[in-house]
């Protein structure tokens, strides 16, 4: 029999191949053009001084001299330093009053402001202009209104008959009065975010509540605070974040005294990099803090899974 004619076979189009390479390696070209100053700002803002700083820590320097290693010996000494006692104690105390703080007053008011009540618009904008002063600008004016000679708030507790305080000049109150500005500008961000995540409360579960005989005290526990579980973990986070970083507002007010009874963390870390020149030690404090960031954050992300895993369970 006669043999069957093979079956034609096309070579490969490698031309084509390489075209879609050489296109595709010029997107990648292209795209690295653009985003490499980006990348190189970050590299240099960010990556490479926590890496330097990181060094730094294992260092005895002054800034001016040439540095020594020194090893662990920044962080021994931490450990036997009654000044950095003192700000952990006090930076935990600040934060341990004003995150709670600032959460329940910032619900509060959103559940206040989420009303349909006249020039609610008008609320809702001053509560928050406050969050928009800069610590600086904060510090100066309440420096002059709770000065203990001169300032508006002696005055005013004259006129009711009240002796004249001390404020950010007494030891005993001067960490006090720092939450309570800290609060009077802090207390806003939660206000606003609040109010959106009560926009998006699911309004069929509330009325169903209510069809089923639920007062308000029901369905803020039952309802309302579940449904802004996220948002107060997030809040929680952030807060805590800014409580354990607050700097500028002590800078500007008390520079840590009297007594150093507002010396927190960040406020020592300065103290000791730039203040008393020994930039190794405070980078070694630097480092205390990231790592207490750090397990914050853990814990918090911990508790956020378990509450996403609880809810799934509770769906199925």
């Amino acid at each position: 029999m006669p043999s069957l004619p093979r079956p034609l076979t096309l070579p490969p189009d490698t031309s084509g191949r390489r075209a879609l390479r050489r296109r595709r390696r010029g997107e990648t070209v292209t795209a690295w053009a653009f985003v490499s100053p980006a990348v190189l700002v970050i590299l240099g803002l960010s990556v490479l001084p926590v890496v330097w700083s990181l060094l730094l820590s294992f260092q005895a320097n002054d800034l001016v001299t040439p540095s020594r290693w020194v090893g662990l010996d920044n962080y021994r000494a931490l450990s036997q330093d009654p000044h950095f006692s003192q700000a952990v104690r006090n930076t935990l105390l600040y934060t341990v009053l004003y995150v709670p703080l600032s959460i329940g007053i910032g619900l509060a008011l959103a559940l206040a402001l989420n009303r349909r009540i006249r020039f609610v618009g008008l609320y809702r904008t001053l509560f928050f202009v406050p969050f928009v002063i800069s610590a600086t600008a904060q510090g100066v004016l309440f420096s002059f209104i709770l000065d203990p000679d001169f300032g508006a708030a002696n005055s005013v507790l004259h006129h009711l008959g009240i002796s004249p305080q001390g404020f950010l000049t007494d030891s005993s109150q001067a960490l006090f009065v720092l939450v309570a500005i800290t609060l009077w500008s802090g207390t806003g961000l939660c206000t606003v975010i609040y109010l959106a995540a009560l926009q998006d409360v699911d309004q069929s579960l509330i009325e169903a509540a209510r069809l089923d005989g639920a007062g308000r005290r029901h369905l803020l526990r039952h309802v309302t605070l579940p449904a802004l579980s996220p948002v107060s973990v997030f809040l929680l986070l952030w807060q805590t974040i800014q409580s354990l970083q607050v700097f500028d507002l002590v800078y500007v007010t008390t520079k840590g005294g009297p007594l150093g009874s507002t010396t927190v963390i960040v406020y020592f870390i300065w103290e000791q990099a730039f203040k008393n020149f020994t930039a190794g030690y405070g980078a070694a404090a630097a480092y205390v803090l990231a790592l207490a960031l750090f397990v914050v954050a853990a814990v918090l992300r911990v508790v956020r899974g378990r509450e996403r895993t609880l809810r799934t369970k509770a769906a199925a």
